[in-house]
């Protein structure tokens, strides 16, 4: 499958969400696809987020659409400066801004414009001046400096892209190195991969068709540099049953830049 064919139907699917919600189930807990009475909150409560938490950011940024909550596992301290790629419409942005607070900073990337735009509306109607957005391809180049990034943080949004390996090179350049920049991330892998014409494009927007197996999601971020990578969680995100007998995982992975 052509990449800017593929990438064009990324932004297509996400676009919609982005105006119309997520009605039609990209990267969200199974049992919550196909109801006429999508309810993103719960949908986000359903992978981890904290109903307190979530109420005190915009209610606009709450699409449902994830796999985990990496900050539960990310440690943020005050001050430092946080990456989100993939940020949509800005949950964990805005759930970041809180945690660094006003002498920190948040950057959330993304390349879908719809999304941006609602997220950058919301920061600014809710008073988040210490959130911006920024439009980026996270495995093109992502429009962040060198070795100035805390933490990076990302949810269900690397399977998506077509070299894993490129995109977790870009995040270990943003990130400060000798091990004082680290990465949170959650996302899906697979029992068994799909390839060339087996690729369903609507499958691969829905973090399905384009995920790895565990074993070469993490050799990707070997390769990238980073070290200590941990698995801080994992759970069955989608049975063979429902996928033509792949399993789906749910992982929540750690790891530090190299030393």
């Amino acid at each position: 499958m052509k990449q800017d064919a593929l990438k064009a139907k990324i932004k297509d699917r996400y676009g919609r969400i982005a105006l119309s919600g997520n009605s039609d189930c990209c990267c969200t807990p199974q049992e919550c696809c196909n109801t006429t009475d999508f309810n993103p909150k719960l949908s986000s409560l359903a992978i981890g987020y904290d109903d307190k938490s979530l109420d005190s950011i915009p209610q606009s940024s709450i699409l449902g659409v994830g796999c985990g909550a990496p900050l539960n596992y990310a440690n943020l301290k005050t001050g430092e400066v946080v990456v989100d790629l993939g940020s949509g419409a800005g949950i964990d942005a805005f759930l970041a801004s809180k945690q660094v607070k006003d002498n920190g900073k948040v950057i959330g990337i993304d390349f879908t414009d719809s999304m941006l735009r609602k997220a950058t509306s919301a920061a600014k109607e809710n008073g988040f001046t210490n959130v911006g957005f920024r439009k980026g391809d996270i495995e093109d180049r992502i429009p962040v400096d060198d070795d100035t990034v805390d933490v990076a943080i990302s949810n269900c949004v690397i399977n998506l892209a077509t070299d894993k390996v490129k995109t977790f090179r870009e995040i270990y350049r943003i990130l400060k190195k000798n091990g004082k920049g680290r990465m949170i991330i959650s996302d899906l892998v697979t029992s068994k991969e799909v390839h060339g014409e087996s690729v369903d494009t609507e499958d691969w927007c829905s973090c399905i068709d384009g995920a790895l197996t565990k074993e070469n999601y993490i050799n990707s971020i070997k390769k990238a540099g980073f070290s200590n990578i941990r698995t801080l969680n994992e759970q069955l995100y989608m049975d063979e049953d429902k996928t033509n007998g792949r399993k789906i995982t749910g992982l929540i992975i750690g790891s530090v830049t190299g030393q």
